[in-house]
């Protein structure tokens, strides 16, 4: 299975109802892919370190921030520094983050219709 049909499985699984989306499980997929990195799967791991921001706070800034800077620099730039600056503060809308309800629309508007590039 490519990387992008890993992050298609993801969504059809889950959705966008934050409601009632198990948090320890996405953890649990965030920690397997720190430790088990597949060259290539930025896009999944970003689509997991997005679910946790919409599902998590301020505890859960240690993982993204491992996930950000502890595997690469392709992974790093793929995991938005916003999601962890968000949590950090609240959630409240600063100069340099949106509100928490825009980043979780913004998240929404861009997976909601993925679809898996040819890998």
């Amino acid at each position: 299975m490519t990387n992008g049909e890993r992050a298609k499985q993801i969504i059809d699984k889950y959705g966008f109802d934050f409601n009632n989306i198990p948090k320890n499980d996405v953890i649990e997929l965030i920690q397997n892919e720190i430790v088990n990195y597949q060259p290539g799967s930025s896009e999944y791991i970003r689509l997991l370190c997005g679910y946790l921001y919409c599902l998590g706070d301020v505890s859960d800034v240690s993982l993204l921030e491992k996930a950000k800077y502890g595997i690469n620099m392709d992974v790093g730039c793929m995991i938005d520094g916003e999601w962890i600056e968000s949590l950090k503060n609240g959630g409240c809308k600063t100069q340099y983050t949106n509100s928490r309800q825009e980043i979780i629309d913004g998240f929404i508007l861009y997976y909601q219709d993925f679809q898996p590039e040819d890998e």
